[in-house]
């Protein structure tokens, strides 16, 4: 299986001027809708980036990061991130600011997304926070140069340690947290940090107790300490350069997807597709039958529960596994065909051999 990494650091470019201005106390006022969101998806799809007249204020994510501020304010760290719309998630090298996926500032733009590459990554206010807090920790890293300091790089490695294409995580790890999907702090030493900071912001994550007894509780500890040091001091790096803002991409969204498909695409054994098919059906005759994908979605919870008790896994592992299986369905638009608790019996069945595949393996590679 493969499956896309969630965040991209870039090398920083020629500076632009206009920093974002987002998370003020006083929401903007909602602006009229562009006439590309009357569009259909073939006539959007040729719309340049460049052109679509995008801004943060006025959409959620200006609530999403009022909110990421109120946490900083909690923790009185005084680092305020600057944010900018770009084609995806990342935080350049050097930069004490981050890119947000355009598609998150119009809900026309969401919609394309899901439907192309079946998910909105930071789609929903939880996961938006979730993605916001992980970039925060690499631009206070750049903001602070927290990176250079001898005990940042004995407790994480290397941050100038060049991105493989991908890596093969270890599910069962306790020397990382978890917060983002694909176990994403093993990817880099980055990343660790920038996840492990991400823990510890987060309201009432309780990461001492969830960590107990866990290698990664050291690596808690550190930025525990290390954000007190820090905290009411004004960082060292104060740039508000933004890279590869939205406004300087001529590029047309049916070729940023082209190139992104190919980049993310998902690649599944002939024997996954094979029993996917053999459990559900894609005919006309059974289009009035729950999709497989529903179906999956619905009884997820309890398959991640049995499955968990029968293997010894964390539910969080196989919840991986079950992803995939239920974007796969979705692709191939497969629908349930026989009684539901044969199929819930079977699924379980094969949750549990798709989960010990790539523990036991190491099939599991995630793409960077």
């Amino acid at each position: 299986m493969t499956a896309r990494r969630k965040t991209v650091r870039r090398t920083g470019s020629t500076a632009h001027r206009g920093a974002a201005r987002a998370g003020s106390k006083r929401a903007a006022a909602p602006r009229p809708s562009p006439a590309w969101a009357r569009c259909s998806d073939e006539q959007l799809l040729d719309r340049r980036l460049d052109r679509l007249g995008l801004r943060i204020e006025g959409t959620p994510l200006q609530g999403c990061i009022a909110q990421l501020q109120r946490e900083l304010d909690r923790r009185r760290l005084a680092f305020r991130p600057h944010f900018w719309l770009s084609d995806e998630w990342f935080t350049p090298d050097g930069v004490p600011g981050a890119a947000i996926p355009f598609y998150l500032a119009h809900r026309r733009l969401a919609k394309l997304e899901k439907k192309i590459m079946l998910e909105v990554e930071g789609g929903t206010r939880r996961w938006c926070m979730q993605l916001l807090r992980h970039e925060t920790g690499h631009a206070i890293c750049n903001a602070y140069r927290l990176h250079r300091r001898r005990q940042w790089q004995q407790v994480f490695g290397n941050a100038s340690k060049p991105y493989p294409d991908s890596y093969q995580p270890k599910p069962g790890s306790r020397r990382f947290v978890l917060h983002l999907d694909y176990w994403y702090a093993q990817s880099h030493p980055a990343e660790d940090f920038a996840e492990t900071f991400a823990v510890w912001l987060t309201p009432g994550s309780q990461w001492r107790e969830r960590y107990e007894g866990w290698p990664a509780l050291k690596k808690l500890q550190y930025v525990d300490e290390l954000m007190h040091e820090i905290a009411g001091q004004r960082p060292p790096n104060r740039s508000r350069r933004r890279v590869q803002p939205l406004g300087a991409l001529p590029t047309t969204l049916r070729d940023h997807y082209r190139r992104k498909r190919a980049r993310y695409g998902r690649e599944f054994p002939d024997f996954y597709v094979r029993d996917l098919r053999r459990l559900f059906a894609a005919g006309r005759e059974h289009a009035d039958q729950e999709t497989a994908a529903a179906f999956l979605r619905r009884v997820g919870p309890v398959l991640r529960t049995l499955v968990a008790q029968w293997t010894g896994q964390y539910e969080y592992t196989i919840d991986q596994v079950l992803k995939e299986m239920i974007a796969r369905s979705r692709e191939m638009g497969l629908r349930v065909r026989r009684p539901k608790g044969r199929t819930m019996l079977e699924l379980a069945v094969l949750l549990t051999i798709q989960t010990m595949s790539f523990l036991q393996r190491g099939h599991y590679q995630v793409a960077l």
